[in-house]
């Protein structure tokens, strides 16, 4: 296998992930290979960044930024999937599931596939299905999600700083090599990833429903009730720490919040239930009941600060 410096890296979409990975790889991984030699100092790294997307103008945005070396439309994507030794899909889920469905025979053998897909019991049901899996034995495909991002859409709001400091979740199926797995941590630790976390699809769905999906519905439910677009006038910080994740890209979060209905209901449920004790506190005057539980809340998020 190469070493990621020498690597063709292929990106289907250069949104605002992709576009921020891409970033990412060139800065962290290709311009890191410096070393002295007969001409002064010269990158040794052979590494390309080849990137198809719909957008023309991302595209041509991207190498006029010396990002990537080489542009595709969609009518080329066959083209360059078969030049990439490693392939990030970074579309919506049922996109991603569709584009693994359309093009499985169009990677080249040998190639590490993975996606940044906030869902996926959608699509990891859908290809690996015992000896009827659409993922070719000669291509390892790994199913990840990088736990960052920001309020911006589009490759003109990419920006590698995102995942500084940030967590990467890997969800390997038996069907993974090692190898490969420990080549996307290495990866994605100098993208500045902190902490890379390995469960299961199942599990990854649970969790992302409460610490990703409710925050964004709370968040929008919390600009939707406010009585007027002037409020923030009078706020003191508070306001906007809470709201800021509610510049939501509404067709994105339309399909993770319906693609993972069962899970994020029973979190939404669940939040309700904390809302009404807290509600019904103040409702009484009860000032003990609502110490006790803002006390409570205080301890929890102590706790939570510490892993």
């Amino acid at each position: 296998m190469l070493e990621l410096k020498d690597m063709t890296f292929g990106f289907v979409g250069l949104g605002l992930m992709g576009g921020s990975i891409a970033k990412g790889i060139k800065d962290k991984v290709f311009k890191a290979n410096y070393s002295l030699g007969k001409n002064g100092f010269e990158n040794d790294s052979k590494g390309q960044i080849y990137a198809m997307d719909i957008n023309m103008t991302s595209l041509q945005n991207a190498l006029n930024d010396k990002i990537i070396d080489k542009a595709f439309t969609p009518e080329q994507t066959n083209e360059m999937l078969q030049s990439c030794d490693f392939v990030f899909i970074c579309l919506y889920p049922k996109a991603t599931l569709n584009f693994l469905i359309e093009h499985k025979d169009s990677f080249k053998p040998g190639t590490v596939v993975t996606d940044i897909s906030g869902v996926k019991t959608l699509i990891a049901e859908n290809i690996f299905d015992g000896e009827k899996s659409i993922i070719r034995n000669d291509v390892d495909f790994i199913l990840g999600h990088p736990m960052a991002g920001n309020e911006k859409e589009g490759y003109s709001g990419s920006n590698q700083c995102i995942f500084e400091g940030r967590n990467y979740i890997l969800m390997p199926h038996p069907t993974n090599k090692p190898e490969t797995i420990s080549l996307i941590k290495s990866l994605v630790t100098k993208l500045g990833i902190k902490r890379i976390i390995e469960t299961d699809y199942v599990t990854h769905d649970h969790k992302i429903a409460f610490t990703s999906q409710l925050c964004h519905v709370i968040a929008s439910a919390l600009v939707d009730s406010a009585e007027d677009n002037k409020i923030t006038a009078f706020g003191g910080g508070s306001y906007e720490d809470l709201t800021r994740i509610a510049m939501i890209n509404a067709p994105l979060w339309t399909e993770l919040f319906l693609s993972n209905k069962k899970e994020l209901l029973s979190m939404i449920t669940t939040f309700e239930d904390s809302l009404t004790n807290i509600k019904e506190a103040i409702e009484k005057e009860d000032q003990n009941s609502l110490q006790k539980i803002l006390t409570g809340v205080r301890t929890k998020r102590a706790e939570m600060q510490k892993i």
